[in-house]
């Protein structure tokens, strides 16, 4: 197992945070990872923008390495998995789908996820708005949470991206990715590179993670 995570117990599950900004459920033996944004490179050198083509292939092989690190039956996608409208980008992320047709993909419905369902079943990827698995609840953005009505489940979601600014001397700041964690609900770091990071406002019993280089760090608030 990874000597690079952090082992958490959460809910009474443990939870390996990963820096490679994952989590994996060990009890479940499920891998969990939010807003990949692929074809998001595609979308915008479509547009004549030049980035990088291999950025987002480096992020499909990064999640390749984790499978055969971890060895997931399932693999949870909290939202925004490909970006938006079709591009040629699809096509990497059905050839990599096909690398692994022995585990299950599940894709919890995001905002930028709009394309016709037929393109996610035909991938082999099982569509949902939300999930529920004792005792968390996976669902793309928690503000949506208000529309399931009777859970006391523990949520898990993506969307915002989250990450929070630590200071140093002389006016000197950091951004980092994190793991955030309240206490009815976390958000996960956005897996994709070429996604923004929204700075979060923590409260006292937060509980925040997080990501330097190759380590995850608790970070103490208060």
């Amino acid at each position: 197992m990874s000597l690079r995570g952090l082992k958490w117990s959460l809910m009474g599950q443990s939870l390996i945070l990963l820096p490679e900004k994952a989590i994996f459920w060990e009890e479940e033996k499920t891998l969990i990872v939010s807003d990949l944004h692929i074809g998001k490179v595609g979308h915008f050198r479509k547009a004549g923008i030049a980035i990088p083509k291999l950025m987002e292939q480096e992020e499909l092989a990064t999640l390749s390495d984790l499978i055969h690190e971890f060895k997931p039956v399932q693999l949870i996608f909290l939202g925004d998995l490909f970006h938006s409208d079709i591009n040629s980008d699809w096509n990497w992320l059905q050839l990599w789908r096909d690398q692994f047709p022995h585990i299950k993909m599940l894709l919890i419905q995001g905002n930028h996820d709009i394309l016709n369902e037929d393109y996610y079943k035909s991938a082999n990827f099982d569509v949902y708005q939300h999930l529920k698995l004792n005792p968390f609840l996976f669902i793309h953005d928690k503000n949506d949470f208000k529309n399931i009505q009777g859970s006391d489940f523990y949520i898990l979601s993506g969307h915002v991206h989250p990450a929070i600014k630590l200071k140093g001397k002389a006016r000197q700041t950091l951004l980092l990715s994190c793991f955030y964690f309240r206490k009815t609900d976390g958000i996960l770091p956005a897996f994709g590179k070429f996604t923004g990071k929204y700075c979060i406002k923590t409260e006292e019993n937060d509980t925040v993670f997080g990501i330097m280089s190759k380590k995850i760090v608790h970070l103490p608030l208060f």
